[in-house]
């Protein structure tokens, strides 16, 4: 998750079309989309288990759980449109070698190797875009450009899974679905001469005293109240979405009778639509209440959706209804997400804070999904729904705890004014 913040010289350079953004973001949420639908529902297909399905989506979460210490180089090294070229090269080779390795035990830890540097490289993808949106969006753009770059992010991730699953099981060799991915990346990079270059930041000093001055910016954070609460909703099991890629995996939508096609279509495609759909919605309705009320009250609908899945029949209309209804939800939360933690951080070094919190804040998607594999390996969909369910609602109770501890305390009424 994202938020453009405007440089001070934003002005001074044109704004280019936020479709622009939105183009050059895809590959970065194809990316996930690849490993955590495509990859996840051939898993099992070949033998694997949900264990090892999900073990690969951590394997691509984990970069960008920890995305910020590396921030520094990005930043003051090449410029932003070079950085693009390199990584996106990098992801299309990375998305290519992923279809191509067979899946099997003995191949796990290539493939685990293969997608934490795919995804390493999409991590300074991401950083060269938020880059260039930083130094060219004036303030009063920013909604829209942050709409659209979270719709390319959630489309690609869409496009990734979706139309991968879709090339994996109907063309003639695996490594081709990774390979025609792959070049839609490379002809989507022509969307940079839309937007104008942006120089590397002078450096005041050495790169790994830069990355060491995150880590302690990160504990200077930590120690405030704000950081402290921000801190604990990143580690919380709230609102993760992570059932999804649970639910891609061949074996278990196979309980609901789903197919092939039928993951490709919901799990993938229309998942980025109707994600990016809930952004949408969220963000109007959090434009009229408060953020962490609509974060709460998101959290109990995501609960209540995989309850209500859990409950009801296996079957592939309730497999597709649900998946979608949970796809809408996880939308509404990234927005939720970003008020809430926005609200939390207050202005001084806000867009330092925010992709801080906003990289820790895919660890208990990390973790959520690995307990959710090991449920359903153990108890079945029903249990590894009941758990998620469980799960966001605990974490919820642990949060308002939190907050509650750490609110400020109110200073006792006077007589005098001061």
């Amino acid at each position: 998750m994202s938020q453009p913040q405007a440089s001070p010289s934003s002005a001074a350079i044109n704004s280019p079309h936020p479709s622009a953004f939105a183009a050059l973001i895809i590959p970065f949420g194809a990316m996930s989309g690849f490993v955590s639908v495509s990859m996840a529902f051939l898993c099992t297909r070949h033998g694997l288990s949900v264990e090892d399905g999900a073990l690969l989506v951590a394997s691509g979460m984990f970069p960008h759980v920890w995305k910020f210490l590396w921030a520094p180089i990005a930043d003051t090294t090449l410029s932003r449109k070079r950085w693009y070229i390199l990584s996106v090269v990098l992801c299309a080779l990375g998305i290519t070698a992923m279809s191509a390795i067979p899946m099997s035990k003995g191949n796990m830890l290539m493939l685990q190797l293969v997608i934490f540097i795919a995804n390493l490289a999409s991590t300074f993808l991401g950083m060269s875009v938020e880059g260039i949106m930083a130094h060219t969006t004036p303030p009063e753009q920013r909604g829209r450009v942050g709409g659209w770059f979270q719709a390319g992010n959630l489309g690609g991730n869409g496009l990734g899974g979706g139309a991968g699953l879709w090339l994996a099981t109907h063309l003639d060799h695996a490594w081709m679905s990774g390979a025609i991915l792959g070049v839609a990346f490379l002809v989507g990079a022509l969307a940079l001469v839309c937007v104008p270059e942006v120089p590397a930041e002078s450096r005041s000093m050495s790169l790994p005293r830069a990355m060491l001055a995150v880590v302690l910016e990160l504990w200077q954070l930590i120690k405030t109240r704000a950081g402290l609460l921000c801190a604990t909703l990143c580690l919380l099991p709230i609102n993760t979405g992570a059932a999804t890629s649970v639910l891609s995996q061949a074996t278990v939508a196979g309980k609901w009778s789903a197919t092939e096609d039928t993951v490709a279509l919901v799990s993938g495609t229309l998942n980025g639509v109707i994600s990016g759909l809930g952004c949408l919605v969220a963000g109007e309705v959090c434009a009229r209440i408060n953020s962490r009320k609509v974060y709460a009250a998101v959290a109990l609908v995501m609960a209540g959706v995989s309850a209500c899945m859990a409950i009801s029949p296996f079957a592939k209309a309730n497999y597709v209804t649900f998946s979608l209804i949970y796809a809408f939800v996880v939308g509404m939360s990234y927005t939720a997400f970003t008020g809430f933690v926005l609200d939390a951080i207050g202005k001084g070094a806000a867009a330092t804070k925010y992709n801080v919190f906003a990289s820790l804040s895919n660890t208990p998607i990390m973790y959520m999904g690995l307990v959710l594999a090991w449920v359903q390996t153990k108890g079945g969909e029903k249990a590894m729904l009941f758990t998620d369910a469980g799960a966001g609602v605990v974490g919820l109770i642990v949060l308002g705890l939190a907050a509650a501890v750490l609110a400020p305390s109110k200073a006792p009424p006077t007589s005098a004014a001061r």
